[in-house]
This record gives structure tokens, sequence and C-alpha cells, in this order.
């Protein structure tokens, strides 16, 4: 691996969906360990934002996802990893559940818990990210999804 592979952030959405004060979370699995995650993942080739975000929450917790607006982006480093990580946490609402649906390989379960649910278990929670950004959501932090220049959004970015 080179010095630019490793410096190079590996790009990612997360659906933020609140209904009635809990968000939609998955648990997964994560190196043998069950932990709590909002619906995410990496952004593939030639892929929106917007397009990643709908396929991931409906991948990971069969939910059909209308996006509205980014919520924070956010530069993590995995503790321990020279892995980092852009997420760019995008807010929105659910059109329709498709039940039965097979979940992703990892993905236990889909279920809704409050912030102070997942505040009071952070040995649960996937990363940092988890809380930070249903915290940017909750203060009303907006950014347009429509913005073509993710490095001038990314300047706004939160570094954990």
């Amino acid at each position: 691996m080179n010095r630019n592979e490793i410096l190079r952030p590996e790009l990612t959405v997360a659906a933020i969906v609140e209904e009635r004060g809990r968000f939609l979370m998955v648990e997964e699995m994560v190196h043998g360990e069950a932990v709590f995650n909002q619906p995410a993942g990496h952004v593939e080739a030639g892929e929106t934002l917007r397009a990643a975000v709908v396929r991931e929450t409906l991948e990971e917790a069969a939910w059909h996802f209308i996006p509205e607006f980014i919520t924070g982006i956010y530069l993590w480093q995995l503790p321990g990893s020279q892995r980092s990580y852009l997420r760019v946490a995008i807010r929105g609402q659910l059109a329709c559940q498709e039940r039965g649906r097979e979940l992703d390989e990892g993905i236990m379960r889909s279920l809704w818990l409050s912030r102070e649910a997942l505040e009071a278990r952070p040995e649960k929670l996937r990363s940092p990210l988890v809380l930070r950004s249903i915290d940017d959501y909750r203060s009303g932090h907006r950014l347009p999804l429509e913005s073509g220049d993710l490095m001038a959004l990314a300047r706004q970015a939160a570094v954990i």
C-alpha cells in the first residue's frame, strides 16, 4: 500500500431517519460483535450520494428511502488502523418497507431506537459518527443534497 492509498478516505453514506423520537438503525455483525449503525455503506464507482443512500437503506433495512438533505460530513479514522472514512449523513423519509426482503450479509435486523437508548450503550455503536450525525440532524444542520461539489461541502466537514 502506498502513501496515497493510506491517506485516501473511503466515501460512505448513512441514512438519518427519525419517526416519533426514534431513529432507524441496523444491528450488524462487525468483527464478531453486534453493533448499531444507521443504514450505511460505501458509495460505489459512478454512483451519486443520493443513489448510494437509497440503495444502502434498501439493502440493509428493507426500506425505500427518499433523501432530503445532508446533515453532516465527517472524516473519521478507524482507531488502530490507517483506514479512514469520509461519511456523508443524509436525512430523509421512508416511502415503504419490503417485508421479507433478505438483508445484506452481516445485517441481523433493522430496529428503531431513541438517541437516549443509543447513548446508554456506547460500546454497541459502530463508531462515534452514529451519535454525532443524529446530534447534528437534531441541531438543524442542513446542506443541499443537490450540490455537485463534494469538495466544497467537505470543507464544512467535522473531523472526528
